[in-house]
């Protein structure tokens, strides 16, 4: 009776060694999962932030009061009419 007593508690502690083996099994599985989320968000961010970039580097600046006075010049010149110096600076201004 007494080696059944003893083979009950061995067997007890092997059981709660092997649920502390599984939890220590499965908390290593969720570091390695959050790892891997943050990795692909630090990697989807660095992506954004590079389309911002080239958006910004792609997009020309124009100075807008030069270009109101190269239309103004055409505009004295007669080459563009009351109708197209004010639609030409309409556009320049809503940008």
């Amino acid at each position: 009776m007494r080696g059944r007593g003893i083979a009950l508690v061995a067997g007890a502690r092997m059981g709660k060694h092997s649920a502390a083996q599984q939890m220590e099994v499965q908390d290593q599985q969720h570091q390695a999962e959050l790892q891997t989320q943050k990795a692909q968000m630090e990697a989807q961010m660095a992506q954004q932030q590079a389309q911002q970039q080239a958006q910004a580097w792609s997009a020309p600046k124009v100075d807008i009061a030069a270009e109101i006075q190269k239309l103004a010049q055409l505009h004295q010149s007669g080459a563009l009419s009351d109708a197209e110096f004010a639609t030409a600076k309409q556009k320049l201004l809503s940008q």
